[in-house]
């Protein structure tokens, strides 16, 4: 299943940080031997603080005890530089751990920044100082650390390139410390700047930002509650959907893996599958290719033979077939969801074809159940109301109610179509009067 892998195409678009958890996750499912995972690890290690770390990967690696003087030299250096940032920010540390000091804060910044200076003698020296301070903690990979200190820096830093960078910054350590409800928090705030265009010199690295923003939420998306619903809020996004197409189709995994667990059914679905028909020949994965099964070329043959793979996609994939906890990834019933709405999605599209169907030869082989199992998954069906239909014992076959369209649905939907279409076309408008004014 190494050919599923997706870690070269999500790894850059990831801090470094966060591509441990995904080496951790591939070297428990063994999909890449140990020693490669291990040269990955001191590869991305070698670019950041953690020079400990990186001497005990050494150690496993070539089953030493001893390490390379330049890794010795290495961590003289890491502890003399935080030494020193320590103490640069050492004055603005001590302020923001008084809590009566830090009373006399005020929501303006402009306000704070003047007193810190007259009656604390702290001025942009310092404020600068924190901020390399709480990336370096960072790089040392103390998270909680950094989080706290960052969320301070941005409280008074007036630079929003640098807020910005900051809350990168934040947002990577609660990923890391698994805190998703304030990563979620912190994803809502990085997403209003990324959609702000005034943050961007140009169009392709506010996309690429949308890019960054996606894969980093991969994280999120599926460790946090009803994650699998926002997945499909921020990617089928016009602006997003066109990212992933132009430069991160891969990602389209994901999309298609929430919509098919997603049990409501949502408008976007279809237009989804359109997406998934002109892609095809730039990206395609099991998932991918078991929708175009179903929804395109109606093979119901090859759809479940596709759920097979899919199954075997899902549990080697780190973000579908695991959750991450405590550092570490762990199982995740998704797999069964994922089965389980396949099979839906399989006798649902059939169910629109033929009226009646022979439970036996037909439906079983097709959801990949015997017979009793086909009977009672239907029936089952039947009694949660999810299915208008009733089963003839007699001949064994499962004959479908005639359905007739909702006109007041299909109103319904209509409208909210016309209403989404209307809101894309002034948020477009609004942008390029934007644009044209700050030219």
């Amino acid at each position: 299943m190494a050919s599923y892998d997706l870690t070269q195409r999500i790894a850059p678009n990831l801090d470094r940080h966060l591509v441990f958890p995904i080496l951790e996750f591939l070297q428990e499912r063994q999909l890449y031997s140990d020693e490669q995972i291990l040269k990955s690890k001191i590869e991305l290690l070698n670019k950041t603080n953690m020079v400990d770390y990186a001497m005990d990967i050494h150690k496993s690696l070539y089953h030493t005890d001893d390490v390379p003087q330049d890794m010795v030299e290495r961590r003289a250096e890491v502890v003399a530089r935080l030494k020193a940032l320590e103490e640069a920010a050492a004055p603005l540390v001590s302020f923001l751990q008084n809590p009566s000091a830090v009373q006399e804060l005020r929501p303006d910044k402009h306000y704070n920044l003047q007193m810190l200076n007259d009656r604390y003698q702290i001025g942009p020296n310092q404020i600068e100082a924190l901020y390399q301070y709480a990336k370096f903690q960072f790089e040392c990979g103390n998270y909680s650390a950094a989080a706290d200190y960052l969320y301070q820096y941005r409280a008074l830093c007036t630079n929003s390139e640098r807020r910005l960078s900051a809350l990168w910054g934040k947002l990577a350590a609660e990923i890391l410390m698994q805190n998703w409800d304030i990563a979620h928090e912190e994803l809502n705030q990085l997403k209003e700047k990324v959609d702000d265009s005034k943050n961007f010199l140009s169009p392709l690295s506010q996309m690429q930002s949308r890019i960054w923003l996606m894969h980093w939420n991969l994280f999120i998306f599926f460790n946090h509650d009803n994650g699998r619903m926002q997945i499909i809020d921020l990617f089928n996004q016009d602006k997003y959907l066109n990212a992933i197409q132009t430069n991160a189709p891969h990602l389209l995994r994901y999309l298609a893996t929430a919509f098919i667990v997603n049990k409501r059914r949502r408008p976007q679905f279809k237009d989804f599958i359109k997406v998934i028909q002109q892609e095809q020949y730039s990206y395609k994965d099991p998932i991918t290719e078991f929708l175009a099964c179903v929804y395109v070329n109606y093979d119901f043959d090859g759809a479940q033979k596709k759920m097979r793979e899919c199954e075997e996609v899902i549990l080697n994939d780190p973000f579908l077939g695991k959750r991450l906890e405590e550092g570490n990834f762990s199982t995740v019933p998704l797999r069964d969801e994922f089965l389980e709405n396949a099979r839906l999605c399989i006798f649902e599209t059939y169910c629109r074809i033929h009226q009646r169907i022979d439970m036996g030869r037909v439906l079983a082989e097709k959801l990949n159940l015997n017979y009793e199992e086909a009977e009672r998954w239907i029936v089952n069906l039947i009694r949660s109301s999810k299915l208008d239909a009733k089963i003839d014992t007699k001949t064994g076959t499962v004959i479908i109610e005639p359905s007739h369209p909702n006109v007041y649905e299909q109103l319904i939907d209509h409208t909210k179509a016309l209403s989404g279409r209307t809101y894309k076309l002034v948020s477009q408008l609004m942008e390029h009067v934007q644009t044209q004014a700050a030219r």
